[in-house]
């Protein structure tokens, strides 16, 4: 066990002070590394192999608890469930847990959470009138890749979106940047969001202000105060991110880019539009051409 941990912590530290910290002889461990591979050692590598095929068949879902119960069920292998945990952790693969907390960085602060200038009101009679904004997350065999939105009210024109492989305050901050170059609202704009520290960034604010764009956000831990966000990120994990399987972040960003500027912006239609896509509702509805 003590020349295993030598073993594994070879590319960090220095095989003397390893085997002087475990109480073992250099010549020990080298010997121990020309010996022909256990019978154990075999048989966790032949469950390793088949622990990362379960794993990659479900997406990076299944953790320990559901991997050891396949094998089991699939070739009759009776193994114990820490063995299972051992070796997905020795592989640097973990499941999804609904219990998942991320740390975020919001670089220079955090500001008070502004007032809901919107009260469930979802709608607006023009374009600019009142923005939405929201985080998703989707899974890649390379780990999260997350996601910023901004969509209007009036048209759900999806005018804003940015992605990074991590929540840090830029990724809201370049989606809003993106919206505002797109479109240059005038100083009537109300942008809506829930009460996430990254939209209470020092910077956030500072950019809602120099755009003269009014906050508003819901309150804590309501989903129906950003109902209408909360639609649009649905709608993208229903027809895009449950259906596909991403090796990498860069082909999950190509398919997002895809799915937003070829199809949901200039295509899909949505049956509160009458039918129409957001680019041609906002071109053609009478209430915003007259």
């Amino acid at each position: 066990m003590r020349y295993r941990l030598i073993d594994e912590e070879t590319p960090h530290h220095a095989v003397s002070r390893l085997a002087r910290l475990l109480g073992v002889s250099r010549a020990g461990y080298y010997a121990w590394v020309g010996r022909p591979p256990s019978k154990r050692a075999l048989a966790d590598a032949a469950l390793r192999r088949r622990i990362e095929q379960i794993h990659e068949a479900a997406d990076g879902i299944y953790g320990a608890p559901r991997i050891h119960a396949e094998p089991a069920d699939a070739q009759a292998i009776r193994v114990g469930r820490k063995r299972v945990a051992r070796l997905l952790r020795q592989a640097g693969l973990a499941g999804v847990s609904k219990r998942r907390s991320f740390r975020t960085a919001t670089p220079g602060g955090e500001a008070p959470a502004a007032p809901d200038l919107v009260a469930r009101k979802f709608t607006a009679k023009r374009p600019n009138e009142l923005w939405f904004a929201d985080i998703t997350y989707l899974p890649t065999w390379q780990g999260w890749l997350y996601l910023a939105a901004v969509v209007d009210a009036c048209s759900r024109y999806c005018v804003g979106w940015s992605m990074r492989d991590d929540l840090s305050a830029d990724l809201l901050y370049d989606a809003l940047g993106m919206a505002v170059t797109r479109r240059r609202p005038g100083a009537d704009l109300i942008h809506h969001s829930d009460r996430g520290s990254q939209y209470r960034s020092l910077a956030y604010g500072r950019l809602l202000r120099e755009s003269k764009i009014m906050p508003s956000m819901g309150s804590r831990g309501d989903a129906y105060d950003n109902a209408a966000m909360e639609s649009f990120m649905a709608t993208i994990k229903k027809e895009l991110i449950h259906r596909r399987r991403f090796k990498t972040r860069d082909e999950a960003r190509l398919a997002i880019f895809k799915y937003i500027e070829t199809f949901y912006n200039p295509l899909r239609r949505h049956s509160s539009l009458g039918q129409r896509s957001p680019l041609d509702y906002e071109r053609t509805a009478p209430a915003l051409t007259t």
